[in-house]
């Protein structure tokens, strides 16, 4: 029997030791809660439909460990199981969705979207950073040129797009430096940037004009525009950034069509989060 499975009650709990990674006591920590949220996250497009070993694989489980986890979640109706197979159920979806119903931050900027959707007849979207992903928490406005789905929620590779670019520009050097050379660069367009210098290039840009250009580094013909977020502390918590086809106008056109409604917006914000 694998260590995880014979682990008493008090220390699966996380009750022995000092601290957990990140400040939290050995003593509050709960680690099945953690292996059963590493499961959830281990399906994604590229692992849709998953066994228990495929899944131990994913987590570090041992296969037993993850059977009981998987059962566990099947029988709260988060997986649903046929065979020896595993997929997700819509039932995931109320733990994301939980974020939209409670988090204040989209509810104030939906009407700042509202307004810029209102100048430009452009989508809009307000996006944070979690890891190497960006992440939509509020949109406006109907989307007209991108493919790749950019709902509540969606996440796409930071470096892929404006926001992600505008937010990096915000963070420390070192801090920058540290995460190009550990993101994984994954070309989806012939244009996309995968080399880490150019892409800290792009990055500094951002940080010294206040907002990100990046075209066709995700779906290719698309421009895209964004400003970053900042709070009343002046720290940058998120971007605002719309995605427009390029063949419609020039560089200098789209900026100036879009960026004025975008730095209006932003400042506006300082003040209400």
């Amino acid at each position: 029997m694998s260590q995880e499975e014979n682990l008493p009650a008090s220390e699966e709990a996380g009750e022995v030791g000092e601290n957990n990674e990140g400040g939290l006591s050995r003593r509050d920590w709960i680690a099945g809660l953690e292996k059963g949220l590493l499961i959830l996250e281990a399906f994604d497009y590229d692992n849709q439909r998953m066994t228990s070993a495929q899944v131990a694989a994913r987590t570090g489980l041992s296969r037993t460990a993850a059977r009981r986890y998987l059962l566990t979640l099947e029988h709260l109706g988060y997986l649903h199981s046929e065979g020896k197979t595993f997929t997700l159920t819509p039932r995931v979806l109320k733990v994301g969705w939980s974020y939209f119903d409670s988090a204040p931050l989209p509810r104030i900027l939906q009407p700042f979207l509202q307004q810029i959707t209102g100048q430009t007849g452009e989508a809009v979207y307000a996006s944070v950073l979690d890891g190497w992903d960006l992440v939509f928490i509020a949109r406006n406005g109907a989307t007209r040129v991108m493919t790749t789905g950019f709902v509540l929620g969606a996440r796409v590779p930071a470096q892929l797009a404006s926001p992600g670019i505008v937010m990096l520009g915000a963070l420390p050097e070192p801090q920058v430096r540290e995460w190009l050379a550990s993101c994984p660069m994954t070309p989806f367009t012939p244009h996309t940037i995968t080399d880490p210098g150019q892409l800290y290039e792009e990055i500094a840009r951002a940080r010294q004009l206040g907002y990100a250009l990046v075209e066709q580094q995700l779906q290719t013909g698309v421009r895209g525009i964004a400003v970053p977020l900042k709070n009343r502390h002046a720290k940058v918590i998120g971007a605002l950034s719309l995605s427009i086809p390029m063949a419609s106008e020039s560089r200098e056109q789209a900026l100036g069509r879009i960026l004025p409604a975008l730095q209006q917006a932003a400042n506006a914000l300082i003040n209400q989060i």
